[in-house]
């Protein structure tokens, strides 16, 4: 099963992007799915994780302002990213994931998309 990111790009402080995950197979209706992030010179970081019932999670640094959701019918799994802020600056990727003391990637990671917050 192969995941391929798509939304991002170049947007001002306090913007919004909408990004989406797509999935060839129907992993995301039978896997929890999350958003993970990766800046320059530091490690990846999960942002948001839902699980297959529907529970959101996010890290504390975009709690308010980004949205993790999913349609199954669509295979697709989407972020919408509200007030953006330049720390948000990463390449984002989404993956399947696994709930222990938090949320762990399960799969293959695919391409991810690069958000740029600048002025």
């Amino acid at each position: 099963v192969q995941l391929q990111a798509s939304g991002g790009g170049l947007v001002q402080p306090g913007g919004s992007l909408r990004l989406s995950c797509a999935a060839s197979g129907s992993i995301f209706s039978i896997n929890h799915a999350g958003w993970f992030r990766q800046a320059p010179g530091k490690q990846r970081e999960l942002v948001a994780a839902i699980s297959t019932g529907g529970t959101t999670d996010y890290a504390d640094s975009v709690k308010g302002r980004f949205a993790i959701s999913r349609d199954s019918a669509k295979k697709t799994v989407y972020l919408q990213m509200n007030r953006l802020k330049p720390e948000d600056t990463a390449v984002y990727y989404c993956n399947t994931v696994t709930r222990g003391s938090n949320w762990y990637p399960k799969g293959h990671w695919g391409q991810g998309t690069l958000v740029t917050v600048s002025s």
